[in-house]
């Protein structure tokens, strides 16, 4: 029997504390999250005084809104911090039990003050106008409209109580899916570079599938796929409540489909979903070349799945520590000023990012806090460039919110995830800008543009393709037809076979990939990545070619939710409408597989 030499992913009590987030910059203990939740009762009572009153005058209307934002306002604060300590160990029953906890608050929450917008919508049109034109309430104007927007979708005081008691419950399938695929999944050992057995975790698994040993990438490739594919039937029964649960949402609230209702809240047309993914279809002959490309410095007569994440010039990889990740941060924010570095200078210092791996820790990455918290990153930091840019994007992340808790008042604090993937895009543009203006050697050069031209196809093309594979089934759900692990798989397939085209070998192992995306549980989350991208692009060429143009970023960055999401895009020059957008983006990528084809990577 072999013996075994794994790397031993280390418990949450082994990481040195300097490496790890500071939840005490919300509460000094969890004795004070207790005390804390304690008085959520006194504020939702406070609210409750307001039923049945907001018709009274201008100023007790006042009083209720800004009642109800100190309600929201604590019970984000305490539901952000249980959700960060779950994260950071989603082994930790103590840890599950208080996200519980605060969950079931917040449902009950939810329930006990869903009366307020069909309270709102109940008033005369002549006291809508009235409280429109009343400079009592200026800041809440805005909202007001929203509200009006939103009539055809908003049900009856009792309706939208039972629907805000039930949140706790609709969330059931993303929690399951959460569970399984972070704390329960385990993944088998394979032999390493070095010929090491090592687990594969959902940390490490980029890693090995960037390795230069082909065998490598194979097994880690089928292992993980594997894994997923002999809990299909699970993983098919989550996603399709997910699915159901936001077509019963859409249905009930009178929508024409659950993507309809998912644009709805940021007020963005159907148009720029299909238009994305109609442009990007037109697009794959980029995509094909690229691949081709991929194929020939490889020197295979095809390619696998499994070789599509391996940097071409594997011998100019380098890696980081994370002081140098930190540095070279640094200095790519230069075009952003000052305030924007002093920002990310903060989040360095004083602990807002919690860096390494553990056992149990959620996988990937992400920026997440609220207005009362910093906002905290989360990662599983592991050296390579790709980690390094994990950090510029979710920095961008937490650039944009911290300057919008700074300039907005806390009920315009929220963000439009459809504008905040172009924050953390841009800093991984001016990342990759900056490492490749600063080094003169042609073969590191080369494995940049082999990394820039891979992140293309994972931001562009694979998300265009996740946004289509989301959408058919959907369309499929709403036509009655059960999401069943086959049907699953196999529109997975075909999908991931015309999106790749012929460079790419027929093995069906990828069949089951869609089971371990969590984002097909966010409700049409991931078509953000793509036109953030795009975006990005034109804004960090405007960055680099106009220093005036930093303010009207930074005013970007600054705005929040203080208007919809395509106006701000628009006041930052950039319009999604326009085909010029994603003519840029093709090319820029149009430039980047011609370098890569005049240069000899080895």
């Amino acid at each position: 029997m072999m013996k075994k030499t794994a790397r031993k992913i280390a418990l949450r009590s082994e990481i040195p504390e300097e490496f790890t987030w500071d939840l005490g910059l919300m509460f000094r203990s969890t004795g004070e999250w207790d005390m804390e939740v304690k008085k959520v009762d006194g504020l939702l009572n406070d609210f409750l005084k307001f039923k049945g009153r907001i018709s009274e005058s201008p100023e007790v209307f006042l009083d209720a809104l800004q009642s109800s934002d100190a309600l929201d306002r604590a019970v984000e604060k305490l539901f952000v911090y249980a959700h960060l300590r779950s994260d950071q160990d989603t082994g930790d029953s103590r840890n599950l039990s208080r996200l519980e906890k605060i969950s079931a608050k917040s449902a009950e929450v939810e329930g006990e003050t869903a009366w307020l917008i069909p309270e709102i919508l109940a008033l005369s049109d002549e006291k809508i106008t009235e409280y429109l034109s009343n400079e009592t309430l200026a800041l809440y104007r805005r909202s007001i409209k929203e509200i009006l927007r939103d009539r055809p979708h908003t049900l009856g005081a009792a309706e939208e109580r039972i629907l805000g008691l039930a949140s706790d419950i609709f969330s059931t399938p993303h929690n399951v899916f959460s569970m399984l695929n972070d704390a329960d999944m385990r993944f088998p050992f394979i032999r390493d570079e070095n010929g090491d057995e090592t687990e594969i975790t959902h940390g490490n698994y980029g890693t090995l599938m960037e390795s230069e040993n082909r065998e490598v990438r194979r097994s880690a490739f089928e292992s993980v796929h594997n894994a997923y594919y002999d809990f299909r039937n699970t993983f098919a029964a989550i996603l399709d409540g997910t699915v159901k649960t936001n077509i019963f949402d859409a249905k009930i609230r009178s929508y024409d489909s659950a993507l309809s209702a998912s644009l709805h809240e940021e007020n963005i047309p159907i148009e720029i979903y299909d238009n994305m993914i109609c442009t990007v279809r037109s697009n794959l002959v980029f995509f094909h070349r690229s691949l081709k490309i991929r194929r020939m410095k490889l020197g295979l007569d095809r390619l696998e799945m499994y070789d599509l994440r391996c940097p071409l010039a594997p011998e100019y990889a380098k890696k980081y520590s994370w002081k140098e990740a930190c540095e070279i941060l640094m200095q790519s924010l230069d075009p952003l000023g000052d305030k924007c570095r002093a920002i990310a200078d903060e989040a360095l210092g004083k602990r807002w990012i919690d860096i390494y791996e553990n056992r149990g820790k959620r996988s990937g990455a992400y920026s997440g806090g609220c207005y009362d918290s910093p906002p905290y990153i989360l990662m599983n930091f592991n050296g390579t460039l790709s980690e390094v840019s994990t950090l510029a994007h979710e920095m961008g992340h937490s650039l944009n919110s911290h300057l919008t808790n700074s300039r907005q008042d806390y009920h315009y604090s929220d963000i439009s995830i459809f504008l905040s993937e172009i924050a953390s895009n841009v800093n991984e543009i001016l990342m990759f800008n900056f490492i490749f203006e600063n080094t003169s050697d042609e073969k590191f050069r080369f494995y940049l543009m082999d990394r820039f031209a891979d992140d293309f196809r994972t931001v562009v093309f694979r998300q265009a393709m996740f946004s289509e594979f989301e959408k058919a089934i959907y369309s499929q759900r709403e036509s009655g037809e059960p999401l069943t692990h086959e049907l699953l798989c196999e529109t997975y397939y075909k999908l991931n076979s015309k999106y790749h085209g012929k460079q790419v070998g027929t093995d069906k192992t990828v069949q089951s990939e869609w089971a371990r995306i969590p984002h097909f549980h966010y409700d049409f989350y991931v078509f953000k990545y793509v036109t953030g991208f795009v975006a990005a692009l034109k804004i960090s060429e405007m960055l680099r070619n106009d220093r005036k143009y930093r303010e009207r970023y930074i005013d970007f960055l600054a705005a929040g939710s203080s208007d919809d999401a395509i106006p701000i895009l628009r006041n930052a020059g950039i319009d999604l409408s326009d085909p010029e957008v994603y003519a840029c983006c093709f090319q820029k990528f149009n430039e980047v597989l011609t370098f890569l084809e005049k240069t000899t990577c080895r």
